[in-house]
């Protein structure tokens, strides 16, 4: 087998293979094979009919067709090798000559991975937020926990803001009860905003049995976005008493004895929640950075695939849940359909980008992931999912996900070894060592997350 490869562009590539008939021996034989289990010819057993007969009977071109069908995989794959090219997704096949008993010839149009120069990026600068806990960020953190054991009692008076009313719900469109639009017995905390605009303003002032009407755009179920009449009714009435922050509601709401050591492990814990924010930060504008270097063609049809996959889970998957479609949803962005196409695209276009410069990091640097960093990622990956990590590692290896799983615990040290080089500095001017607060797998979600549809698609076309 002869095979020659022409650039069609960086990230397109022709291949023209030439294979002498003697090497399609092998699948001409099996071609017979096939085809004896599938014919009757009168005379002959089945299964035994003589490739002679088979030919006269029903046609040499079936033959070899049915064994250029059988061939082409593996001398593609071949003329891959040979090459030493990266495909991504199914090539564009012409069989340009097939001459019985002298040649097969035939071309391949496929898209590759682009080659890219790592250029130097230890002179990466960024800037991130300073890690600082004020008196007032304890102070709020404390009053949440407080809020959550505050106690409610019954009252015989207007509800007043700060009160949790119990209320029945009724939404109407166009005169029309919603089937969808009714619930009853909700617990509200008036000036929360977890409820319908307008509801606050509705509610405040009615006694237990008191009813209103206001005007809402629904949020969700089948009217969302649009304007709805919505009744509700108010059923009680509670005001909500906070517990006195002193020591006994330190002990009640914590393990400490002290409300001083339980503001102390407040700001503790806020330090840390900054700290970790402060390295993604980090991690998301080196990484930026790198990609402003770096030149990294993206093949169209790559791309096309990559925006049609985000679109498809946004609008079946993400928004279905919620009971909207995209035509709710952009209204509710403020963002027309052109304007959502061109965020989309920029989006896919960033992490197919990052995969690429990830992927040949991990080349460049000689990175390998063990075990024992596949299964803290996987344990982190079924934890967001939802699922128990034995639930999720199934459903990762029958999908055959563990070469996307390996992929991002790569690009997430990748990106790992260049946050290291970078200089980072806060918004004080100090320097902010990433060897602490650093974490590879989390840097893998920051840097895989937005090419891991990317990388489902490439695991299987490269495969």
């Amino acid at each position: 087998m002869k095979s020659a490869v022409e650039n069609l562009n960086p990230t397109r590539v022709r291949l023209t293979v030439e294979v002498p008939f003697e090497e399609l021996k092998p699948s001409l034989d099996a071609a017979y094979k096939k085809i004896n289990q599938q014919v009757t010819v009168p005379g002959f057993r089945k299964g035994k009919v003589p490739a002679r007969v088979i030919d006269q009977r029903f046609g040499r071109g079936a033959v070899l067709e049915e064994a250029v069908n059988d061939a082409l995989p593996k001398l593609y794959q071949d003329a891959v090798e040979e090459g030493e090219l990266s495909p991504l997704g199914q090539p564009e096949v012409d069989i340009t000559e097939l001459k019985d008993n002298e040649l097969l010839a035939f071309t391949a149009e496929v898209d590759v991975r682009p080659s890219i120069e790592i250029p130097d990026y230890s002179g990466i600068e960024v800037t991130v937020d300073a890690v600082e806990v004020t008196d007032e960020d304890v102070d709020k953190s404390v009053e949440q926990l407080r809020e959550r054991f505050a106690s409610t009692t019954v009252v015989e008076r207007a509800a007043a803001e700060g009160d949790v009313v119990k209320i029945d719900l009724e939404a109407s469109v166009d005169g029309e009860v919603l089937e969808d639009g009714v619930a009853k017995g909700i617990d509200y905390t008036i000036g929360s905003g977890e409820l319908l605009d307008g509801i606050d303003e509705a509610v405040t002032g009615l006694e237990a049995g008191g009813s209103a009407t206001f005007t809402s755009e629904l949020k969700g179920g089948s009217a969302a976005g649009r304007e709805a009449e919505v009744k509700v009714d108010v059923t009680s009435v509670s005001a909500r008493e906070l517990p006195e922050l002193d020591d006994d509601f330190a002990q009640m709401a914590s393990e400490f004895d002290t409300l001083e050591e339980l503001r102390a492990d407040s700001r503790k814990r806020l330090e840390r929640m900054k700290k970790y924010d402060q390295a993604t930060q980090a991690q998301e504008k080196v990484l930026d950075a790198l990609i402003s270097l770096v030149e990294v063609p993206v093949p169209e049809k790559l791309l096309q695939d990559e925006i049609n996959t985000r679109k498809h889970n946004l609008v079946n998957h993400q928004l279905s849940q919620l009971g909207m479609d995209l035509a709710t949803y952009l209204k509710m962005q403020e963002k027309s359909e052109e304007e959502f196409e061109n965020e989309l695209k920029e989006q896919a276009e960033k992490g197919i980008r990052t995969q690429f410069i990830l992927d040949e990091l991990v080349n460049k640097e000689k990175l390998n992931v063990n075990q024992e960093e596949l299964t803290e990622h996987l344990m982190r990956r079924a934890q967001s999912s939802g699922m128990s990590p034995d639930q999720f590692a199934q459903a990762v290896v029958e999908g055959g996900q563990v070469p996307m799983l390996v992929g991002e615990v790569a690009r997430g040290k990748a990106l790992a070894v260049v946050v290291e080089a970078a200089k980072v500095t806060d918004t004080n001017g100090e320097t902010v060592s990433m060897e602490d607060e650093e974490d590879e797998e989390e840097s893998g979600e920051a840097a895989g997350a937005s090419a891991e549809s990317t990388e489902q698609s490439g695991e299987k076309s490269e495969g």
